[in-house]
């Protein structure tokens, strides 16, 4: 669907072209903000990671956190990237890029 979305836009002379981050984790959910002013969010270390996955992902690419490769691996073709250095995290993270799924075998 997405692809028959891009070539609509195409079509009408604009680019949609979209990246994936997903990452696995706890995070707090909950009104965050200040009176007059309050969002439902979830916040933490999962989110953040999620965020700058997506960030890093060109278009078209889904770019998955180690916990969430360990949790699909037996369902997906994915390519460990090199370690990337993200805003907020002291280490360099692991990730991978998710190809496709993988046939029955």
């Amino acid at each position: 669907r997405v692809g028959e979305q891009q070539a609509q836009w195409q079509r009408h002379g604009h680019r949609l072209d979209f990246g994936v981050g997903i990452a696995r984790g706890h995070a707090t959910l909950g009104k965050i903000g200040f009176e007059g002013r309050f969002d439902y969010a979830a916040i933490g270390t999962v989110t953040n990671l999620a965020f700058r996955l997506c960030d890093e992902a060109q278009g078209g690419q889904t770019l998955v956190s180690q916990r969430v490769y360990a949790a699909v691996e037996e369902l997906v073709e994915a390519q460990a990237l090199e370690e990337l250095i993200l805003k907020g995290f002291s280490r360099p993270v692991s990730a991978y890029q998710v190809i496709g799924l993988k046939g029955p075998t």
